[in-house]
């Protein structure tokens, strides 16, 4: 596995809420979307958007209510609404295993380059956000770009970042939803998703962030095999 691969890591195991729907073809290869609901220990779930190939669901697997455990990708691509460029989000499924081990069944593990100013701030009850959008390098000279939300101690390193600073992190990818003001009279509700960081580091003081080591220890287990799916 080259270091691009290693860069951009994702379990998650959850029960599938959606049907699946086809999304889009590469060279012959069909993709499909669903949604996954993934649990966490407060009791709260968060709905994900997966993307998976056809050759990984030939056998008529992947119904929904069933059980969706997979290792992947956290993906960005940009689709036309409106006229308007909207970034979208999506697990983009490499392996499909038929059960883990894990005891975090959402798990992801990133390192790219900050490319927005991180904004800072602080909630009512003085409690510390930064926001960051971190490009990930991918094969094909591709790059993703994920959001991600930083807490507390974590915060307040991120809000001293540069664009180009190049970063580690990990933690899971949470769904959040939010109102926005269509109109005077017209509010919708809009799904979020990003990274919400439980351990981070700038890559001049990356020496102990070893990610295969973390992707072990937040998934509880080490395995992570490449399936030739690419889009």
């Amino acid at each position: 596995m080259n270091s691009i691969e290693k860069n951009n890591k994702v379990f998650i195991m959850g029960e599938i809420v959606s049907e699946a729907s086809f999304s889009h073809e590469v060279y012959g290869e069909g993709f499909y979307e669903l949604k996954v609901k993934v649990m966490r220990l407060s009791g709260q779930a968060d709905i994900l958007p997966v993307t998976v190939s056809e050759r990984l669901i030939a056998d008529g697997g992947l119904k929904m209510g069933g059980t969706l455990c997979a290792y992947g990708q956290f993906r960005s691509y940009n689709k036309l609404e409106n006229g308007r460029s909207r970034l979208m989000l999506t697990v983009f499924v490499r392996e499909l295993v038929d059960s883990s081990p894990a005891k975090n069944p959402n798990s992801i593990v990133l390192s790219g380059y900050i490319c927005k100013p991180p904004v800072y701030r602080t909630t009512p009850f003085n409690r510390e956000i930064a926001d960051l959008l971190v490009a990930v390098n991918r094969a094909y000279n591709k790059s993703d770009y994920i959001p991600c939300i930083a807490w507390g101690r974590n915060a307040r390193f991120v809000k001293n970042l540069q664009v180009g600073d190049k970063v580690a992190l990990a933690g899971r990818i949470q769904s959040r939803e939010y109102q926005k003001k269509l109109s005077e009279y017209e509010v919708k509700t809009m799904t979020a998703y990003e990274v919400s960081v439980s351990k981070l580091a700038a890559f001049d003081s990356a020496d102990n962030f070893d990610l295969e080591r973390e992707f072990s220890l937040y998934t509880g287990d080490g395995g992570f095999e490449k399936r030739e799916t690419e889009s």
